[in-house]
């Protein structure tokens, strides 16, 4: 009966709809005002007790590494001015007995080709995949909601939430039945149907819990264009094999892969930040007048 203590995090993508920003720098590294959004997928999992934090990155990530790495000149910098506070926080921005483990995929080939890269350190135990430019605001951290879940049914869990019909071209979609209260059987998953042809409007977002069974059947599916391999389709594969849940988590989503998404983002944590939220919320009001 294993936990979940591996999260993957694929954060290859080239991220041209940030472009220019991202021609150097990656997607994940944006910040919402002073945390990139790849720490705030970290501390997501961390949340829900995952332990090992496997990144699967691709060329000009190396900033992702620096960032969770040891910084020994900012720290000996920090030291020397004094400033104890910021010197805290950049030594402690995660817990000391978090593994920070990197992969690289040499082609970008697909969601279910950067999973698939992560085999090797995820082994036979079930494990998270958690996309970073999906950013999820709960009072309880929705990976926790997630690994309740899993710890409940033991097996492979989907985050879920309804979005207009018009937009199922954009996700994958589930044809599901509920079972229990924000828990429904999946009994099939589609990658961007039309409206007209989606089985319902109930999209997955980016937080997955899958067991290890998931890599046999991403091995064996077909590749689609470009030679991509999507992990809708090992999922679609896996449900001959196994029970998958769809979760309807608790929580507000943030898709900060859009312009929109990621200004929305950064208005609502910038309205909350403890240092500057009371001032940028007058801001916001005095615009309205």
């Amino acid at each position: 009966m294993k936990k979940v203590r591996k999260a993957v995090f694929p954060v290859a993508g080239m991220g041209t709809r940030f472009l220019p920003a991202t021609k150097a720098s990656p997607k994940e590294m944006l910040p919402i005002v002073d945390k990139p959004l790849i720490q705030f997928a970290v501390e997501e999992a961390v949340a829900a007790g995952i332990t090992d934090m496997v990144f699967v990155t691709g060329r000009s990530k190396r900033s992702i590494e620096d960032h969770f790495d040891k910084a020994y000149e900012l720290e000996s910098e920090l030291e020397a001015r004094g400033k104890a506070e910021l010197l805290d926080f950049v030594r402690n921005m995660i817990p000391k007995n978090i593994n920070c483990i990197y992969i690289r995929q040499a082609e970008a080939l697909g969601l279910g080709h950067a999973v698939l890269c992560a085999k090797p350190v995820i082994g036979d135990e079930p494990f998270a995949v958690i996309l970073a430019d999906d950013l999820l605001d709960g009072k309880t951290a929705v990976m926790k909601q997630m690994t309740d879940t899993y710890d409940y049914y033991r097996c492979s869990v989907l985050g879920v939430q309804d979005v207009p019909r018009a937009d199922t071209k954009s996700y994958g979609i589930v044809d599901a039945r509920q079972v229990a209260d924000r828990v429904e059987q999946i009994n099939a998953i589609v990658e961007k149907p039309k409206p007209e042809d989606a089985p319902s409007t109930l999209a997955v977002v980016g937080r997955y819990i899958l067991t290890p069974r998931i890599f046999h059947h991403l091995e064996n599916v077909k590749p689609g264009a470009g030679g991509e391999i999507q992990l809708t389709d090992g999922i679609a594969s896996l449900l001959g094999e196994e029970q998958v849940l769809a979760y309807r988590y608790e929580g507000t989503r943030y898709d900060c892969g859009s312009k929109l998404g990621y200004l929305q983002a950064t208005v609502v944590f910038g309205q909350r930040h403890p240092e500057v939220g009371a001032a940028f919320d007058a801001y916001l009001k005095s615009l309205g007048g």
